[in-house]
């Protein structure tokens, strides 16, 4: 039998390999960053077109490399992080395998331009597939430049996996932001064809979080510090009060490297128990510093997600202190038992005594004696005699009356309408709900209505939700929507992110009937909401749509449309609790059955569920 089992060839051993790096260009945006950081650049350029499909480009003004480093930076495995196995638990820097550039110049064009500070020209590296176009001389600045352009030239099916632009630019700022973070020491700047989109200087966390965020999130942090033995604690948390139904301002650094770890967000969450609502996710930018010995990084390619020794310990630390923090700031409400009553009193009643309040009664009044008595209170005899006077004077008013009546229009013959006499409160009641209400509603949150066969209980939310999802998914798809001008418009602020995805979606919003005014810097004017939304929810709706968006993948206009009408529909829909008169239960459930699909929500769940009279008999068995 013949051998069957052969070795790769090194370009599809690269190609291989280099899927488990670069998965899209938000990937690639991650290795050039990190690897510019390592170099000490103080000033950093990111350049993308299309998504990063066409371009991504990485200018900073490290340290460089000569002729030599800069063609062995491409052999997989060649690295200057590292010697020996012992380093990768004493690991400072944030690359060290030796495989981002290795992987990218698989997949890509790479151009790099870089050049040290003892030579006096640098080199000029072009690569294609892993090939070695050209390599020459050339003038330039300290520093290096890395173009990474046609990522997947040579896998046309990685390449159509790839999602829209809009998608990859997505993903790709948020990798840009875990750097900036990460690093406020250090300047960036972000263009996107050719519009730049972040110019961060130097700066501290606080001013780095403002700067990426916006400038109302300076109001919405909290300081975090705490050093122990096993870790140091630093960075912010968000108040109670801004917590969003989206998982989105939340960041968790390990010796300044972004990771993710759904146990220690357990610990976070679980120090904001009881002061955010529910469903709701409370913000925060924690800055861990511990051991390098203590941590395994190198447990997945792209690196973010880290094992620690001592989980249970770390864990503890970081809810006592953002628990700290939130009582040291006055966040959480606390009773002090200490505090000098006296401190709450007024200066001008300081010293004045309390006065016990004066009643005086008449107790001889009889409101049932024809006849007052003959002693009566001094207020009690004044008020009647001026109560007589107006009496008299109004009798006045009447003089002449009888005469200008006729003798057939008496007041004996008038005829005056009176109400009905029912027979009692409760019968009457019960008698019109048997007659007029064919629905009644169950806990607040189900409707009961009768059918042919039996009854029908249906889910007043996910009813609503129902209606209001065809109804904005027809005004979306034929492009009519009543909108209702505002008087004073409304002036929103978000974050330089939120504005990308708001840009997208503004054509789509239009048509539902959002109208928009100046968009300038963060701020953004609404001058027409549509009818069913009113001014306080403007923020909110927005907010939740932009939050939607971030989380779900947007391929073409259908799926952004369907994105817009759910969430609306579950923004604005009448929620579980909410009490429902009869003419709003029975304008429900008419409206429900005239949807096309009533059956399910827009989140494919059951909206209601049918009793019919065989299944209440076997119940009596």
């Amino acid at each position: 039998m013949a051998d069957i089992i052969k070795l790769l060839p090194d370009h599809v051993a690269n190609q291989i390999a280099a899927g488990e790096v670069v998965q899209r260009p938000a990937s690639v945006v991650k290795e050039l960053l990190e690897n510019a950081i390592d170099a000490g650049a103080s000033s950093i350029m990111l350049i993308v077109k299309d998504g990063g499909k066409v371009l991504i480009q990485v200018v900073d003004d490290g340290v460089g490399m000569t002729a030599t480093d800069a063609r062995l930076s491409f052999e997989r495995h060649a690295t200057s992080k590292i010697q020996k196995a012992e380093d990768l638990f004493n690991l400072n820097t944030k690359g060290f395998r030796g495989e981002a550039l290795a992987s990218i110049a698989a997949i890509a064009h790479v151009e790099m331009q870089t050049k040290n500070e003892t030579d006096e020209l640098g080199n000029v590296l072009k690569i294609e597939g892993s090939k070695i176009v050209s390599q020459e001389v050339g003038a330039m600045v300290k520093g290096t430049s890395m173009a990474v352009k046609n990522l997947f030239f040579n896998i046309p099916a990685r390449r159509n996996f790839l999602k829209s632009n809009q998608v990859e630019l997505r993903h790709i700022t948020d990798e840009f932001q875990r750097v900036a973070l990460a690093h406020p020491s250090i300047a960036f700047h972000f263009h996107n064809n050719g519009a730049e989109i972040f110019n961060l200087p130097k700066s501290n966390q606080r001013q780095r979080i403002v700067h990426i965020f916006g400038s109302k999130s300076n109001q919405k942090l909290v300081p975090v510090n705490e050093e122990t033995q096993v870790v140091k604690i630093s960075g912010f948390i968000v108040k109670p009060e801004f917590a969003k139904k989206s998982r989105g301002e939340q960041f968790f650094f390990v010796n300044n490297r972004f990771i993710k770890s759904p146990y220690l967000h357990h610990a976070v969450v679980s120090a904001f128990e009881g002061l955010i609502k529910p469903n709701t996710y409370p913000g925060y930018f924690l800055y861990l510093d511990v051991d390098p010995a203590s941590i395994d990084i190198n447990i997945h390619p792209t690196k973010t997600e880290v094992k620690f020794d001592d989980e249970h310990t770390l864990y503890a630390i970081l809810r006592s202190t953002i628990k700290h923090s939130l009582g040291q700031f006055n966040v959480v409400p606390a009773l002090d038992f200490e505090q000098d009553q006296n401190l709450e009193t007024p200066y001008a009643y300081k010293n004045k005594n309390a006065e016990l309040p004066k009643v005086s009664v008449d107790a001889a009044f009889n409101p049932f004696q024809d006849t007052p008595p003959k002693k009566q209170a001094a207020g009690f005899s004044s008020f009647k005699r001026e109560s007589a006077m107006a009496g008299k004077a109004w009798e006045g008013l009447y003089v002449g009356l009888e005469s200008e009546v006729g003798q057939d229009e008496t007041l004996g013959s008038m005829q005056f309408e009176s109400e009905a006499i029912t027979g009692s409160i409760f019968e009457g009641k019960q008698e019109s709900v048997e007659s007029t209400a064919t629905t009644f509603q169950l806990r607040r949150k189900y409707i009961v209505t009768t059918i042919k066969s039996g009854m029908v209980v249906i889910d007043q939310s996910r009813a609503h939700q129902r209606v209001l999802y065809e109804k904005y998914l027809k005004n979306i798809t034929v492009k009519k929507a009543a909108s209702q001008q505002l008087l004073f418009p409304i002036i929103l602020s978000f974050t330089p992110a939120d504005l990308v995805i708001l840009k997208e979606i503004k054509d789509s919003l239009t048509t539902i009937g959002f109208m928009f005014g100046v968009m300038e810097g963060e701020t953004v004017e609404i001058t027409g909401v549509p009818i069913l939304v009113s001014e306080s929810e403007v923020g909110m709706v927005l907010d939740q749509l932009i939050s939607d968006c971030q989380m779900e993948v947007l391929e073409d206009s259908f799926s952004q449309t369907d994105i817009l009408a759910k969430t609306l529909a579950k923004t604005l829909s009448v929620k579980t609790g909410e009490v429902l008169d009869s003419n709003s239960q029975l304008a429900l459930v008419n409206d429900l059955f005239a949807c096309k699909e009533p059956q399910v929500s827009p989140f494919n769940k059951p909206v209601y569920v049918t009793i019919t009279e065989n299944d209440i008999d076997k119940k009596f068995i």
